[in-house]
């Protein structure tokens, strides 16, 4: 590809019915900007907006945001609906507890804390007290604990944390029995946990970044260290690096009696590379197990001298391997539990037997299988959901946690020898779960392909084409969207809407063959799969046209910004969040490289050019036409989808949009992609969402 830059020009009381009113944005220069692939040119005028750190980019960031305030501010129902959301959100959220070292650990929030806490007890009626609490790290709730981590002993306890949401990580270390603080820090940590050996740790880090651009530029050189306690972060010693692929993840784990330490090697293909090295034989080199990134390998458990491990290699839908420590590669791999009809989705020792989970139609069902891969037992869950377990390979005592749309995570203890179960925890949530219903359809995509698309509403819903959608998706990655609750959906379900997740090919949901079905060249299956989905619920008469709300973030926040792009006409309401919506440059930022899997790139050849042109949101946005009320979403430490994907579609969306519907950008500071985002945010940020797609869909509110 080559580049042509030039340079810049310079910079430069309501009711439920959404009033038409034009909006004023900001201005955004324009500056002349072409790339040139495979010899056609492609303008990038608002290419000024990836510098993310630049004084013209703040003062456009805090003009947008202003108009959007502005907005959102004018909703009349906008801070009932808040303190609605206020009240379903006040509940105590409790994890299923986890046994380490004769102890008990659990994560707890009260209700509106911004961090859940963490507690220890030492048995399961004893009284719980304050292990860990990340709300004390910062002042408004902006760190975030991203993991914990125990020693074998149990003499240590590391734990990493985010700031502001961002990918980037730093490991601390305390003493698990006092609490105390020690002086360990590591810095430029990413896409980690801390495996134990002794009294140490591996982890993976990248060299310290450029001031100024540890959000944006392209992350490179992934390293895996070991870092001994008590020793600055200087001094540890380096144990793997790869140069001749600097744009590749690896991790390291341990096995529970440090025998064995494992390297993972991702980020060229739809799955990973597995390594392993005997940590008892001194200098031993490590072992590479398998040649194939399209293809996952993970270790579940190590027994003896048995390697448990879980793979789609020759099993699309997933199955159960066995390798041995003595002959640990590929070809000697043995078959413990065969590929079935439904997708095997989670594995784990427990008590000396595999807890597997596989979803059917995109729930979970959950059995009990002996080491020998015969099974034992199904577990009957507490109706279509999601399940976890918790529990040792040498404890019988388990756990599992369960939810479902109209269900919050609630913990039981299960028994596994009379394969019964008992609730020990269940949460009390302000709102009547018996007044709604959740139901799954299937229905026809544009080549005819079966898709599955759950409903939730209330019971007495009628079907006379007049009822609100939320209509959610994602579609990449093989990551499947199960059943699961959110307190947010509340409003919107009382108020008459319906609730719609759809299992987009892309995902998992079918294993790795409805993955690929949504990959690369054959992408627009994902949109048409979503694009049918809307025209099923209006066909059936859920709704119509007018009354469509798409929700989608990340890849998601692409499936939004594509589909609104290719029929503007289909939806009243869009809601990309923190979405890739330039597909042209995904991969020259942090690690969008990554993606390149699933999308392929700009640079891979003409033609796959020319098919990420032909659907990339930022490119297929056209001058007149009339799009949806949109809220386009992002912040300002999301170093996983920079936010200049968001800002380069809004400007050209505002510059492009008829006129007559809103085209908002909310930019949210000290934020990131989403995950630990301390409650207060995430309260005002759904606030403004579902505001934003209530009032814009005449929704009759209750507030």
């Amino acid at each position: 590809m080559k580049k042509v830059t030039l340079l810049m020009s310079g910079i430069m009381v309501m009711s439920c019915a959404p009033q038409q009113k034009k909006l004023v944005y900001p201005e955004t220069a324009k500056v002349d900007t072409v790339d040139v692939y495979f010899g056609t040119q492609v303008p990038d005028p608002y290419r000024w907006l990836e510098n993310d750190t630049s004084a013209a980019t703040t003062a456009w960031v805090e003009a947008q945001n202003k108009v959007t305030n502005e907005y959102l501010s004018q909703i009349p129902f906008r801070e009932n609906l808040l303190k609605r959301l206020t009240t379903l959100a006040d509940y105590e959220k409790i994890s299923a507890p986890i046994k380490k070292h004769g102890k008990y650990y659990f994560s707890k929030n009260d209700g509106l804390q911004n961090q859940s806490v963490f507690y220890v007890q030492d048995s399961l009626d004893g009284k719980p007290r304050v292990f860990l609490d990340p709300n004390k790290l910062s002042d408004d709730g902006t760190v975030a604990l991203t993991g914990l981590y125990f020693s074998n002993d149990g003499k240590y306890t590391a734990y990493s944390i985010s700031r502001s949401g961002s990918d980037w990580s730093e490991i601390f270390v305390m003493d698990t029995e006092s609490g105390k603080l020690l002086e360990d820090h590591i810095e430029w940590a990413k896409f980690t946990g801390a495996a134990w050996q002794g009294d140490g740790f591996y982890y993976s880090a990248y060299d310290a970044p450029a001031k100024g651009k540890e959000f944006s530029n392209v992350n490179e050189k992934h390293k895996i260290y070991y870092h001994k306690i008590g020793e600055p972060q200087s001094k540890d010693k380096l144990i793997y690096q790869n140069p001749a692929y600097p744009k590749r993840f690896y991790t390291a784990s341990t096995s529970e009696d440090e025998r064995i330490l494992f390297l993972t090697e991702s980020g060229a293909g739809r799955g990973n590379n597995l390594f392993i090295r005997d940590l008892k034989k001194p200098n031993s080199p490590f072992i590479q197990l398998t040649t194939d990134l399209d293809y996952q390998y993970y270790p579940i458990e190590v027994i003896g001298d048995q390697i448990y491990i879980y793979t789609n290699y020759g099993a699309p839908k997933n199955r159960i391997m066995v390798a041995d420590i003595n002959r640990p590669k590929l070809e000697d791999w043995k078959e413990l539990v065969p590929e079935s009809e439904a997708v095997l989705s989670n594995a784990e020792v427990i008590g000396g037997k595999l807890f597997l989970t596989y979803d059917k139609d995109a729930s979970n069902h959950a059995y009990v299988y002996g080491l020998d891969g015969k099974q034992i037992q199904e577990i009957q869950l507490p109706s279509l959901g999601s399940v976890g377990f918790s529990g040792n390979k040498d404890d019988k005592e388990c756990f599992f946690g369960f939810t479902s749309f109209t269900i919050p995570g609630a913990t039981y203890k299960y028994d596994m020898d009379q394969n019964t179960y008992e609730l020990y925890r269940a949460p009390k949530v302000q709102f009547n779960s018996d007044d709604f219903v959740t139901e799954q359809v299937f229905f026809a995509s544009k080549d005819g392909v079966k898709v599955p698309m759950f409903l939730t509403y209330k019971k007495d819903l009628k079907k006379d084409g007049k009822n609100p959608v939320f209509l959610y998706g994602y579609g990449g990655f093989g990551i499947s969207l199960n059943p699961g609750f959110s307190a947010m959906r509340i409003p919107f379900l009382e108020n008459g809407g319906i609730y719609a997740q759809v299992n987009l090919r892309g995902g998992s949901e079918y294993g790795e063959d409805w993955h690929v079905a949504g990959t690369k060249m054959q992408k627009q299956n994902v949109f048409d799969d979503f694009i049918s989905a809307a025209e099923y619920l209006i066909n059936e008469k859920y709704t119509n046209k007018d009354k469509i709300a798409i929700v989608g973030g990340s890849n998601g926040g692409l499936l939004v910004g594509a589909c609104m792009t290719q029929r503007p006409d289909l939806f009243r309401v869009a809601i990309p969040q923190v979405g890739v919506m330039d597909m042209l440059r995904y991969h020259k930022f942090t690690i969008g490289w990554n993606w390149a899997s699933d999308y392929g790139t700009s640079e891979d050849s003409k033609e796959m050019f020319e098919y990420l042109k032909g659907y990339s949101p930022l490119h297929n946005l056209k001058p007149g036409t009339k799009y949806p009320a949109t809220l386009v979403t992002t912040a300002d430490h999301d170093d996983r989808v920079v936010p200049a994907h968001s800002f380069k579609f809004a400007a050209t969306l505002q510059a492009d949009n008829d006129g007559t519907n809103p085209t908002l950008i909310r930019i949210d500071s000290k934020a990131g992609h989403g995950a630990g985002k301390p409650m207060a945010k995430v309260l005002e940020e759904q606030a403004d969402i579902y505001g934003f797609i209530m009032y814009n869909l005449g929704m009759n509110i209750k507030y």
